[in-house]
This record gives structure tokens, sequence and C-alpha cells, in this order.
């Protein structure tokens, strides 16, 4: 590992910290240390640290806020790289949106009504990052990135930059072509339309204010644990099985939000694991369904 460290810090890459505990990465405050954590600070240094790690065959992975991401205790073996400054930068052009894959997505649909457009309402509570909600397809209250996405810059694991189109994307549900090939979004250009800017902070308060009563933001969590299968909902079922308030360690299921699973103080990822199993093999057992995670899991066990 020495060696390759060594090359990376003779490369304009970006600062570089060793051992660097990604507890401090993720909301759900969970995750052992990286051999190294990489930052670069542009598309450039960006380019170059992915097409030196594809050249020496060293495992990479990329973190925005750390918001639907479970990090093994054992931490991730390699790089994880924690994009810059610059891709923070947030733009408008006419009903354009840009905004680079570091970027807020709760400030860009602030940023966004604020400016007189609409569309980025359901996003105002999605406490990630635009590269993030790109990779993940992120959606709520009915609308999702799919329906106002136009293109992206993606820095390819070679290091090469390619703008894609909506439909390179293959977006689904909760799924994007990120998800299937080592790549990384640099920036996003949103289509927007003119609205009503009383209209739409009135919107946005009123998904604030559901929020701030169903679910429980003042915990670490990561959000919903499992997607929602065809034609229901996982917080019912959950709630329905009587598993509101189940603990493994640290980890308990919300009571005020069944889908949620929050760290009460000190748990580890192997609680959380454990946690998750316990619902998915209860609700397969009581009513038949299986449940996904919509939350990934990165590192050893």
């Amino acid at each position: 590992m020495q060696q390759w460290l060594a090359e990376l810090s003779q490369l304009d890459v970006g600062e570089i910290l060793l051992d660097e505990p990604l507890s401090k990465y993720t909301t759900w405050k969970i995750g052992g240390p990286a051999d190294a954590m990489i930052t670069p600070g542009d598309t450039a240094q960006l380019a170059n640290l992915v097409a030196a790690l594809h050249r020496r065959q060293i495992p990479w992975m990329i973190i925005g806020k750390g918001s639907n991401l479970l990090v093994s205790d054992k931490g991730i073996r390699g790089v994880v790289i924690k994009l810059g400054r610059e891709f923070e930068e947030i733009g408008f052009q006419g009903t354009e949106a840009w905004a680079g894959g570091a970027a807020s997505l709760v400030r860009l649909s602030i940023m966004a009504g604020k400016q007189g457009l609409t569309g980025l309402e359901f996003a105002g509570g999605i406490p990630g990052t635009v590269g993030g909600a790109v990779c993940m397809n992120a959606g709520a209250h009915g609308s999702d990135l799919s329906r106002i996405f136009k293109s992206a810059e993606i820095v390819l694991e070679t290091g090469e930059l390619v703008t894609c189109s909506a439909e390179e994307m293959r977006f689904s549900y909760r799924h994007s072509i990120l998800q299937e090939q080592p790549a990384i979004m640099a920036r996003a250009c949103l289509e927007l339309k003119k609205g009503d800017r009383l209209e739409i902070a009135a919107a946005m308060a009123a998904y604030k204010d559901r929020r701030r009563k169903t679910q429980p933001l003042q915990q670490p969590c990561a959000g919903s644990v499992f997607r929602n299968p065809p034609g229901d909902y996982s917080a019912r079922l959950i709630e329905a099985a009587g598993l509101k308030g189940l603990r493994v360690g640290g980890a308990e299921v919300s009571g005020l939000h069944a889908n949620f699973i929050i760290n009460t103080g000190q748990a580890t990822a192997e609680d959380v694991l454990s946690l998750i199993e316990q619902i998915k093999d209860t609700i397969a057992s009581k009513y038949g369904v299986q449940l996904v995670p919509e939350v990934f899991f990165v590192g050893d066990r």
C-alpha cells in the first residue's frame, strides 16, 4: 500500500488523508477507516486520480454526504474519493440549473425556489449530494431526479470526461447507470420550469413540516432503509409486524418511522446489518414480501 500511496502523492490529485475514520462522513455515524481518503479539488484532479487508480488497479469508491451508506466496522480498503469545493458550485441559466456532484441537494432546491423555478420541491428534505441523488435517482413525494434531469458530465474510470443524456443514464426506481459502472458524476444539468416563488416556498414548507413530524431527523440515521415494494410501503409492513422499537445493540427501528433505523449512540455496522436481516426475515415470513434494502453496504464484514 505504501508504494502506491507514495506514487499518488506525486501526482496532482488533491488532498490525501490516511486511515481516515468514515464514521465522520456518514449520517449513521458508523464506519471504520479508509486506507486513504482523497479530495480532488476540480475536474482535472479528479480525472488524474481515477486514471491513476485505474492504471494501478487500486479499488476506489465515491462518497458524498454518506446519507445512504452503511460502512463496515472494518473500514474500506483502497481509496475513498470525496469531491472538493469546486464540485459544490451551483448556477442557473434560464430554466436550467447546473450543480456539481458535491453540491447539497437541499441547498439546490432552496436556491431554485428563490429563482422562481419549480420541479425540485420534492428534494428539499433529501440530505445528500446532487451526485448521490443522480446515482440513486433519489425521489420523494411522487417525483424523482429522472423527471428533471437533462444531462451530466461524467468522469469514467480511465479519466475520460463524457456527457451523458437522460436516456443514457438508464434511470429506473432508485437506480441509474452509475450503479453499474465505475464512474463519477462531476456536474449535472437539470431542466426546471418557471413557477410562483410563494407557491414553491409553501410546498417546500409543507414537506418540511411533514418530515419533521414523521421522521427521526434529530438522530443519526440514513433515511429509508428499504425500497417500497410494488403497491405497498415498507414502513407500513414493518409497523404492522410490530417491529417498531426492535433493537440490536445500538441500532433500533425508529418509533417515529418504521422504515428508519437509528443509531442510539454506539451502533456498529454489524448491529444495523443484523437488524436489517431480522426485519427482512419477519416481513418475508408474515407477508411473503421480500424487502430490498435501499441503503448500500460497503467494506468487508
